[in-house]
């Protein structure tokens, strides 16, 4: 399926992450795409939000991954700009985030990990508008 959303506001952009979670339940992989500044990690803060995430949520771009856990939960977000192929995804452990059943993750500059992405992820690609607030966000999923 596909869905495309526009979000005027950090706000709505957060809600729209909370409202996917309870929407595509099961889903634990959100793959996520677009330029610096159009709206990832802010999605990813709403995914932090949902679950109950009291730390702030900060991009992991030199981590390359930030864990959140909220009871049995994981929220594992990641950070491939910075990788420049996919053994490097793989000497971190992406495939061990990917196998954990109790793990939500989100992933962004998803493009970088190759066909590692499961099939049943949630894939996101973020525009910006033409205001600073504004973002144009395609959802797709099988």
């Amino acid at each position: 399926m596909k869905r495309s959303v526009e979000t005027r506001s950090p706000e709505e952009t957060r809600a729209l992450a909370s409202l996917l979670l309870r929407e595509l339940p099961g889903r634990r992989v959100f793959a996520l795409r677009g330029d610096l500044g159009s709206g990832k990690t802010c999605f990813v803060r709403g995914l932090a939000e949902a679950l109950g995430v009291t730390q702030a949520v900060t991009s992991p771009t030199y981590t390359l991954v930030n864990e959140y856990r909220v009871g049995g939960v994981l929220l594992a977000h990641m950070d491939l700009y910075r990788i420049g192929r996919v053994g490097e995804a793989l000497d971190f452990g992406l495939d061990e985030y990917l196998d954990d059943p109790a793990a939500i993750v989100a992933i962004e500059w998803s493009e970088r990990c190759g066909d590692l992405l499961p099939r049943d992820a949630v894939r996101l690609h973020f525009e910006t508008g033409l205001d600073s607030e504004r973002r144009f966000i395609t959802i797709e999923w099988e």
